[in-house]
């Protein structure tokens, strides 16, 4: 069992007004004989999903979500080597298109994990809109990336654009985000499970991603 997630505490990567992650004593040990928390967290804090109620007014809630959609064979992209702001192009996912079809997650790898809570996490590649499309088409309908989205970050001063997302969840697909530990799968044909928790009227949900291999159950 490979775990795709990251850990979460106040340094996790957000977006401009998104909750920062908090954890604090409710009850404790000395006082009240027992250890509660407070949380405070986003629905797009750390390694989580996306659901189409994110961008849509009647797209489906993370409740709402098919879940066999989201423990599924996944087909793993490696486009690696991008640099800093670059475009994943549908030249860069042509090599795995044939592998694309309904019933398969397809992830990508740009190893931008590795910059998680650095403030060039931001400058990750991300996908030509082109591209989503395509994927789309294909059948597909969970998209994942270990950055912070598969849209470009804009600069300060620049106006945000989901063009990506409006494709992915405008077409009643998933986008999972910040997932980790890719490199670790060395095996062909994973599974992967991107589970939410089960919250009403939501947008999205932090998720604890892992994979196995096919073969192997967990």
């Amino acid at each position: 069992m490979i775990d795709l997630t990251h850990p979460l505490d106040d340094s996790a990567p957000r977006c401009a007004g998104h909750p920062v992650f908090a954890c604090h004593p409710a009850l404790t040990l000395s006082s009240d004989g027992i250890n509660v928390s407070t949380l405070t967290i986003g629905s797009h804090t750390g390694t989580h999903v996306d659901a189409p109620y994110h961008f849509l007014a009647d797209g489906l809630r993370v409740d709402q979500l098919n879940l066999s959609l989201l423990v599924a064979p996944a087909v793993l992209v490696d486009v690696r080597g991008k640099p800093p702001r670059s475009k994943i192009t549908w030249r860069d996912l042509e090599p795995y298109a044939h592998r694309f079809r309904k019933g398969v997650m397809v992830i990508l790898h740009t190893g931008w994990s590795k910059y998680w809570g650095q403030e060039r996490y931001k400058d990750h590649p991300s996908l030509e809109v082109d591209a989503a499309r395509r994927i789309m088409a294909a059948g597909v309908r969970v998209l994942g990336v270990d950055a912070l989205s598969p849209d470009e970050i804009p600069l300060p001063g620049e106006k945000d654009r989901f063009d990506v997302h409006h494709v992915i969840l405008g077409s009643g697909g998933v986008i999972a985000e910040n997932l980790d530990n890719l490199e670790t799968i060395d095996f062909d044909d994973p599974i992967i499970s991107l589970l939410p928790l089960r919250l009403t009227d939501c947008d999205g949900s932090p998720i604890r991603a892992v994979a196995w291999q096919a073969s192997k159950q967990p």
